[in-house]
């Protein structure tokens, strides 16, 4: 049995969609513990003189509840 408490974080990338999603989760492993899922619930990006400039990623993120 596990319980879960569940964030939602927004990362962003220059690069890739999956390169903002590992900033997300990366930047989250530096305070929080635990951390077990993720979820991506939006993708998202900035258009510059017709090109991408930037990718969005919004996730959902769970970690397990210490006692």
């Amino acid at each position: 049995d596990h319980v879960y408490r569940v964030i939602e974080i927004t990362g962003s990338s220059q690069k890739s969609i999956v390169d903002a999603i590992q900033a997300a989760v990366t930047r989250a492993a530096k305070t929080l513990r635990n951390l077990r899922w993720f979820e991506v619930i939006q993708a998202r990006g900035q258009i510059e003189n017709g090109k991408v400039a930037y990718y969005q990623a919004v996730l959902k993120l769970g970690f397990t509840v210490e006692e």
